[in-house]
This record gives structure tokens, C-alpha cells and sequence, in this order.
């Protein structure tokens, strides 16, 4: 049995995803989807009668209430046990196998003991310079193989390596994406973007002037204005940075 299995796509579900969906016989999706809409392609993409198990992510609000947050099912004989963030996993799993997670954004895959512990990663909108994967596990006798998908970032668009769109310019002319710094830099990072938007700079002076990812400074300065009297490190929380093991 191949199964497509995926997490934070964050209302993107590129080409490549929906031609791996079609090729498999189950879909997982471990959460922050965005919207009905991204399950609704999903599911147009899946040959006929394919079974899909979702679990709603932090980030899926009103409209995913009917989603669980949590699903324990058989797949092939194999027990599973699935949860958008590592940390709600409760501390008994008794006998589930394998152990799917995502909102790190961050590809792991560990056996241990006998049970697979898989995060796919990201394959929706790109942050902080990560790769783009998902996986797809193959179960065949009782046992299993997982392989890892990984996404090239594309060129010459708004997302992903190479551009991306000057947010601030009516001209839609590319300018350089300039790496991110690591992540024990992005609370410094953070706060001046913060100093910066309070004192009335816009977005893309802002990433011009600190030679940061534009749609970062967008996403930090939509978090302070969304969210008055936000901390930096608040805002930290909330863009969800990598985060190993969660």
C-alpha cells in the first residue's frame, strides 16, 4: 500500500503534491490545511474511493471545526496514531506503530523501538528557508518504507529560491531573496522590525533596510498590527519557527 502523507500546506497545494496524491491509495494530512477548499482539491486529485485521514492544525480555525484533532486508525494492518503538534501526543500510545505529527515545518523520521515517528515536513508555502517535502510510506507484509519527497523551491515566482515580488513596488519587478539568519538571531531580528514599523516604515523599506526576506517583515508586521501589544516573542511563537521534534 502507498500512502501519500503530508502536513502544513497552509492553503498551497502544489503540482507535484497533487500528482503524488494521485498515485497513492490513502492520504494523510497532519494539519494546518487553511481552508475546505484545499481538501476539496485533494480529494478531486485522489483516485476514486481512496480514503483520506485529516487532523486540524493551530492554525485551522472556525471552518475545520468538524475535523478531529486527533485520529487513531488501521492502515494495512499497521496501527496509526496522528496529531497536528508532537507535544498533544498522549504519553500511552499503547500499540500504534507509527506515530504521525507536523507543525515544525521540519522533515523527521525516526524508528525507535519498533514504531515509526514521522513529521513529512512542509510542502505548502515555504518559510524561513526550508526544505519543501513530504513523504510517502509504502506498507507491504506488515512492514514498512518510507520515502522521503523533496520539492524543488521554484525560480522566478513569489514564492520559493530565486525571487520574489517586490511587495511594496507597482512596478512587479524581482528583487533578490536575501537568506534568512538562523534562528537563534530571528528574536533580534524580530524586534527591529517591530522598532521599525513603529516608527512608520513600510514593509519593503523595512526588508530593503535589514536585508531580510520581504514576505517575513510582511508576515511580523501583519502579527504586530493583528495582534496589539504583542511581544516579541509572541511573535515568534506565532510564526512558528523550527522548532526540532514538535
Amino acid at each position: 500500500m502507498k500512502i501519500a502523507v503530508l502536513s502544513d500546506t497552509h492553503g498551497l497545494l502544489r503540482p507535484e503534491v497533487l500528482r503524488i496524491i494521485g498515485e497513492c491509495s490513502a492520504v494523510i494530512h497532519a494539519g494546518d490545511i487553511n481552508s475546505q477548499k484545499i481538501i476539496d482539491e485533494m480529494r478531486a486529485a485522489a483516485k476514486p474511493d481512496v480514503p483520506f485521514y485529516i487532523v486540524r492544525g493551530n492554525n485551522d480555525k472556525e471552518w475545520a471545526e468538524y475535523l478531529p484533532h486527533h485520529l487513531e486508525f488501521t492502515l494495512a494492518g499497521i496501527n496509526f496514531y496522528m496529531v497536528h503538534n508532537k507535544k498533544e501526543l498522549p504519553e500511552d500510545l499503547a500499540d500504534r506503530q507509527i506515530i504521525i505529527f507536523g507543525h515544525s515545518h521540519k522533515y523527521f523520521e525516526e524508528g525507535k523501538e519498533g514504531r515509526l515517528w514521522l513529521n513529512p515536513g512542509s510542502c505548502g508555502r515555504r518559510r524561513f528557508n526550508q526544505d519543501i517535502t513530504l513523504a510517502v510510506l509504502n506498507i507491504e507484509d506488515g512492514k514498512w518504507s518510507v520515502n522521503r519527497i523533496d520539492i524543488a523551491h521554484e525560480s522566478g515566482t513569489s514564492r520559493g529560491k530565486g525571487g520574489v515580488k517586490n511587495a511594496g513596488s507597482g512596478s512587479g519587478r524581482l528583487m533578490e531573496r536575501i537568506p534568512m539568519p538562523d534562528e537563534k538571531d530571528l528574536l533580534k531580528v524580530i524586534t527591529q522590525i517591530m522598532k521599525r514599523m513603529d516608527k512608520g516604515q513600510d514593509v519593503t523599506k523595512i526588508a530593503g533596510d535589514m536585508k531580510i526576506d520581504p514576505g517575513f517583515a510582511e508576515q511580523i508586521c501583519r502579527i504586530r498590527v493583528t495582534h496589539p501589544g504583542v511581544t516579541a516573542h509572541g511573535i515568534l511563537d506565532k510564526v512558528e519557527v523550527n522548532r526540532t521534534g514538535r
